[in-house]
């Protein structure tokens, strides 16, 4: 007796042997081994009524955007056991059904979209900031105790502008304040991951930047943005060797440079992921942490790094996959493919050899609230930078 299933994007009634089939149609227009270009003409003009002129009001109108969190996020998806984390580790344990591997995967996530006539071609920077808050109100006590003056919730987009104005003004991160004319509520700005950490610095959490840079390319074109970071210790330069690069070497060498250098990005996220707990030998498990997510930032987009798996393949070598949620794709159609173990693959999955830009930029948060004089020091931000 024939069985059928609904597919998660057109929800047509098909064969349940030719369901993957028939949804791996459905990208077959698309390059899936390329990272997803965006559209970047003009954003439209967004008119702000009655902008926020003291606390009061912004607290007001927190409240007031409460009632509406469901429509921003999976909010309403979130429990124990339908949660994006629950749904990404079941599927990754069927994923390792079929070869050996070992994924790590952050704590509570919820996935905010994009929203069509709201914030399509500019947002994702304010989304991803929205997927790292999820995680910080729900995980980690003392953070909900700061955040957003201790609301509760995630805010939405101009809120969020709010607190980066508020951000600025006290001081934070002076030198990107000035891009903006420390000015930047209800405008359809692109932000970055310096905007991300002083953001989160404002409230004392310890959010630090990591740069992977190509040598051969001009750093003021760079991610980066504004102006190269200062070199600094980090907690996590330990993991990596930085290689020398050759000023002398073919196109072939670059290329081959570059794919080095991406591969350190993966070797750095692993670590951060598995905080050094976890070794490489692969024994086909799935670990939730309580790490945070990661903001991950390249020219043009920024998506949400979640975790990372690592795979054995049959000639010896590892190969892995960043495991990320990207705004541009539909809460609903991540929540369905999980849901039913078919194709989420194509929307989570990132293979190093993807990576085809060459800088990137990591945004991560260290335990614990500063306060005083590292409170200060926080306002200057600076990085690690890697190049190859």
């Amino acid at each position: 007796m024939s069985c059928w299933s609904s597919c998660p994007f057109c929800s047509q009634q098909v064969l349940s042997v030719q369901l993957e089939r028939h949804a791996n149609n459905h990208f077959e227009d698309q390059d899936q081994n390329e990272d997803i270009a965006f559209d970047f003409r003009s954003p439209r003009n967004i008119t702000v009524d009655n902008p926020i002129q003291s606390e009061s009001d912004f607290l007001t109108r927190s409240e007031a955007t409460t009632s509406n969190q469901n429509t921003h996020s999976s909010v309403s998806l979130q429990d124990t056991n339908l949660g994006f984390i629950s749904l990404l580790k079941n599927s990754l344990e069927c994923d390792a059904a079929s070869g050996k591997s070992t994924s790590i995967l952050s704590g509570y996530v919820d996935h905010f979209q994009t929203l069509e006539f709201e914030d399509v071609g500019w947002g994702c920077g304010w989304r991803n900031i929205q997927m790292l808050s999820s995680h910080l109100l729900v995980q980690r006590q003392e953070a909900r105790e700061v955040l957003f003056g201790g609301a509760g919730f995630v805010p939405d987009i101009p809120l969020l502008q709010t607190w980066l104005e508020t951000a600025w003004e006290k001081g934070f991160d002076v030198a990107g304040s000035n891009d903006f004319d420390r000015k930047i509520y209800g405008k359809p700005s692109w932000i970055g991951t310096t905007e991300c950490a002083a953001l989160f610095r404002s409230f004392g959490l310890r959010a630090r930047i990591v740069d992977f840079s190509s040598s051969t390319r001009d750093y003021g074109s760079s991610v980066a943005k504004r102006k190269k970071p200062t070199q600094v210790i980090g907690p996590m330069d330990k993991f990596l060797n930085k290689p020398a690069a050759d000023a002398g070497s073919s196109n072939n060498n670059r290329d081959e440079c570059m794919v080095k250098g991406h591969q350190l990005l993966a070797n750095w996220v692993w670590s951060y992921f598995s905080d050094n707990m976890l070794g490489k030998s692969s024994c086909n498990q799935v670990v939730v942490t309580e790490k945070a997510p990661l903001y991950f930032q390249h020219d043009g987009h920024s998506r949400t790094i979640v975790g990372i798996q690592l795979k054995s393949l049959p000639n010896g070598m590892h190969q892995y996959n960043l495991l990320i949620l990207d705004p541009a794709h539909k809460t609903q159609v991540l929540k369905n493919c999980l849901s039913k173990k078919v194709g989420w693959q194509r929307f989570i999955k990132r293979g190093v050899h993807t990576l085809k830009k060459p800088d990137y930029q990591l945004c991560y948060m260290d335990p614990g609230i500063a306060t005083g004089a590292e409170m200060e020091k926080l306002k200057i931000l600076d990085s690690t930078r890697f190049e190859f």
